[in-house]
């Protein structure tokens, strides 16, 4: 039977249900006697009359008593109390390796840190006469301090009789998750070694194959072994071996192959036969030595990996001799493009994802992408196809969305609600036309641009600039709501386009050309579609890339779709994270999530505990009574964020709204009653609201045509507050020639938004105070983000509240402080007295937010006594998926 919060066992009071750890069930606790945060781990109820899983529990016990290490979990206590036993942990923070790799495969640095750490905790242990047995990613946690090695459950200590193998199972047997089985055969068959399987006695050789599995996919991404059944995943691990990881990640050095290949031998004799062998060899790679062979001399290995080396070199130079030619009928090449060193791709603000914007030269030559700079936020980076090194196109700071010019001379792209170009070389940077909340650009051959804007048509401007023209009409008959994301084909009078819309029967890749005439639609489907020579239409189902031959000549697909890649990411906005050259160049990538864990802390910077399970939370409020959080989590199968509801009381989520759409930026009403919340179930972005207790309909509060009847250009309101009266909802809008706006919409009869603040600069993240006579927002109107204070309603007082810089204000329950993130995520407060009047701001301390402000995330919200803060934290720095660049993609296709 679970525990509640305020069990007590022993000295131990229970806190909160942490999860499923091995045979037992976790508990997070605080020791009353020393004052700390402790891991209770206990062993359920319903199996403490079971003998097999006692005995596996006191070796649990046994094991990690006689083990201290940095490396492996610690254990403070053992006890029993009113029939549970239970374990005394330190209380790791963090996440598993599992969970990691449910995110992509970790960079070469992460993979020679982590794997170096594991090893070392091992080591430990079989020194201790300890055998872990079922070392896998779940049971290895990721800290601020490193790799923790946990669950030893099914160990085997060397030096005492062991106790039987246990004969319960695990895990069921569900697709994509490890399968563990019953019976003599103890672990979990993907990271089994085949004399586990066989049923022999497991040494410390077995965790050596074990850690060979783990490394594998902690390089790739893929499990080492797979299977569809338990048969098929003990055949492959008695009788193959997996690909090269060079091979899947060419990032990874052979030597690494060779490395972990030992590591996998079928015979424990031909393993590496210590864990210290296995970390030298690894700590040798990472100092650079991965161009050698590994320290363990072995021939025919080190064969292997000279015909590696010499297969790349041989592949390298034919690439070098035909860069200029369109590729030969041999076999695709591949290679990965990361960011500047210490630096991460920049996603667009439009999107709840990061996926990195790129575009690749016509000629294939060259690689446009966003990235961070050094003390200048977001700009376009450009990497030649035959070099390694990227460097910076100055002046295109807070760009987005680039572009090429057909003679792949000049880069289009769009920054502070403008369409810009700049010579590829470098150079001036030239604006174009006014653009808010852009959706795509291409270049024509006769030098035309063609652009498209949220909930609107494509436009046209003249690469020198000029005047914009409307080129396509949305068909109210179809309840079109947006056209985006146009390229230009071959002949550069006909284009691309995707239709967005709230009928599923029209949504999809159409066909559009200069001379107005009627669209033709080319495939149903959610997202944006790319053309690829010699005559191919890209386009993604789910996650895929499929391909179908494209005759461009008579607008036609032909054949049947292909698969292309897989894991091809695409922004919230359904544009596809990929991009092909005229000369048989491919470039694709995965989004990558911002992990988060929403997690508490006191005024002084100590965590006090979790929220949830660690993901992306675009946004959370607390209900105005503090017992329950809105929060939207996005969804990794639709990269769309879903609203949830958590009791804070009792710990449990339950799902709020359902759909492949997007649905965020929760509201509570002031007497927390209702929801509010933005979508685009119906191809625009509108704001709904709902009952909070999760029955009732969903009503419409501002529409697409409401919108567009006040005079908005971009209709995508982003609600930042509701007014403690309930009679305003206060929301920030892009505009084209001002930025950000804030807006009203009056609660009444009417619900027509009046604008409220507007130029100069942005203004955004309105924040309603607690009497509703002032509202707290943001603005750039100095140059520099900073928090101001207005009156309400509007007159001509206004305070400016941060000093050096700040972004998303929150008040204090009783109106006596404000709270603000500076630019370096510090976290302020300001003291408000009467009249009002504003203190000197103080650091309470710093955060570990996302880094950057945005208009379309929530960091942190305040309880109402100041006293706590609920804060997005950052789980790690990874690097986020590179993007795959493909020579000659279309070569393995036989079609």
């Amino acid at each position: 039977m679970a525990l509640i919060s305020g069990t007590t066992l022993g000295p131990y009071e229970i806190l909160a249900p942490v999860g499923a750890g091995g045979m037992g069930e976790v508990y997070r606790a605080r020791d009353t006697r020393l004052d700390r945060i402790v891991a209770i781990k206990i062993l359920p109820a319903h199996l403490s009359d079971n003998p097999e899983a006692k005995q596996r529990f006191d070796r649990e016990a046994r094991a990690i008593s006689s083990l201290n290490h940095h490396n492996i979990c610690t254990l403070y206590d053992v006890g029993h109390q009113d029939g549970n036993d239970y374990l005394v942990m330190e209380f790791l923070e963090g996440e598993t390796l599992a969970d990691r790799l449910a995110k992509g495969p970790l960079s070469p640095e992460q993979v020679w840190r982590y794997g170096i750490e594991i090893c070392e905790g091992l080591e430990k242990a079989h020194r201790g006469g300890v055998t872990h047995r079922d070392l896998k990613p779940g049971n290895i946690m990721l800290t601020k301090a490193g790799a923790k090695l946990m669950d030893f459950g099914l160990a085997k200590s060397c030096v005492q009789s062991d106790i039987p193998s246990s004969g319960l199972t695990l895990t069921s047997p569900v697709a994509n998750r490890p399968l563990t089985q019953q019976g003599m055969v103890v672990g979990t068959f993907q990271y089994m070694s085949p004399e586990q399987l066989e049923g022999r006695d497991a040494d410390a050789r077995s965790d050596i194959f074990a850690l060979g599995a783990v490394l594998y996919e902690m390089a790739t991404g893929e499990r080492a072994f797979e299977g569809k059944t338990t048969t098929s995943i003990i055949a492959a691990i008695l009788e193959r071996n997996p690909a090269p990881i060079s091979a899947v990640r060419p990032m990874f050095p052979p030597a690494l192959d060779c490395v972990v290949q030992t590591c996998l031998e079928k015979d424990p004799e031909e393993r590496w036969q210590s864990s210290r062998d296995l970390a030298t060899n690894l700590k040798w790679i990472a100092e650079g030595g991965a161009a050698s062979s590994p320290m363990r001399r072995n021939p025919w290995r080190e064969r292997a990996v000279w015909m590696l080396a010499f297969a790349f070199l041989i592949a390298l130079a034919l690439f070098t001799v035909n860069r200029y030619r369109r590729p030969l009928a041999s076999v695709p090449v591949r290679f990965s493009v990361y960011p500047p060193e210490k630096e991460a791709f920049s996603g667009a603000s439009n999107i709840t994802v990061q996926v990195p914007q790129f575009a690749l030269a016509p000629d294939g030559r060259a690689l446009v992408f966003v990235a961070n700079a050094p003390g200048a936020g977001s700009m376009l980076w450009l990497r030649s196809i035959d070099q390694v090194a990227s460097h910076a196109l100055r002046g295109t700071e807070s760009a987005e969305l680039p572009f090429w010019s057909p003679d792949s001379r000049w880069v289009g792209f769009f920054a502070e609600g403008k369409l810009k170009k700049i010579p590829a070389v470098g150079g001036p940077v030239q604006v174009l036309a006014n653009s808010a909340d852009p959706f795509g650009g291409s270049w024509g051959a006769d030098d035309n641009i063609l652009f498209a804007e949220l909930n609107n048509s494509i436009f046209r401007v003249s690469s020198a600039g000029g005047a914009v023209t409307s080129l396509t009409k949305l068909d109210p008959s179809h309840q079109e709501s947006g056209h985006r994301w146009p390229q230009f084909l071959p002949d550069g009078r006909h284009f691309l386009f995707h239709v967005q819309g709230r009928l599923p029967e029209y949504r999809g890749i159409y066909v559009g050309s200069l001379d107005g005439g009627n669209k033709r639609l080319l495939i149903r489907c959610d997202t944006s579609g790319v053309y690829a020579w010699p005559g191919y239409l890209l386009y993604l189902d789910g996650d895929t890339l499929l391909g179908q031959k494209f005759d461009a000549g008579h607008l036609e697909l032909r054949g049947e779709p292909f698969m292309v890649a897989e894991h091809v990411g695409r922004s919230a906005a359904s544009n596809i994270a990929a991009s092909a050259s005229g000369t048989g160049t491919l470039a694709y990538s995965t989004a990558s999530l911002q992990p988060g864990r929403l997690t508490w802390f006191d005024r002084a910077g100590t965590s006090q505990g979790f929220v949830g399970v660690v993901g992306d939370y675009p946004d959370f409020r607390l209900s105005p009574n503090g017992q329950m959080l809105a929060v939207s989590l996005v969804d990794i199968r639709t990269w769309n964020p879903d609203l949830w509801l958590i009791d804070l009381t009792r710990g449990s989520p339950s799902r709020f709204t359902i759909g492949p759409a997007l649905s965020a930026t929760p509201l509570w009403s002031p007497e927390g009653t209702r929801i509010l919340f933005r979508t685009n179930r119906n191809g625009a972005t509108e704001l709904y609201e709902k009952s909070a207790g999760g029955g009732g309909n969903e009503e419409p509060t501002v529409t697409l045509e409401m919108q567009l009847a006040s005079g908005i250009e971009s209709p995508n309101f982003v609600p930042s507050d509701w007014s403690p009266d309930g009679r305003y909802l206060i929301a920030h809008v892009p505009s084209k020639t001002t930025g950000y706006d804030l807006w009203l919409v009056p609660l009444g009869a009417d619900k027509k938004p009046i604008k409220f603040l507007g130029s100069p600069g942005d203004q955004m993240q309105g924040n309603f105070s607690p009497d509703g006579r002032f509202v707290a927002y943001t603005s750039n109107e100095s140059g520099r983000f900073q928090v101001y204070v207005q009156t309400f309603p509007l007159s001509d007082r206004k305070w400016q509240v941060s000093t050096d810089g700040g972004y998303e204000p929150r008040w204090r329950g009783d109106e006596r402080e404000i709270y603000y993130l500076s630019e370096d995520r510090k976290l302020m407060a300001v003291s408000v007295g009467a009249a009002p009047s504003f203190a000197v701001p103080r650091l309470l301390f710093q955060t570990r937010v996302t880094e950057g402000i945005s208009s379309r995330r929530t960091h942190y919200v305040p309880s109402r006594d100041g006293q706590h803060f609920l804060i997005e934290t950052q789980t790690e720095d990874a690097l986020p998926n590179p993007i795959t660049v493909v020579l000659n993609w279309q070569a393995e296709l036989g079609n």
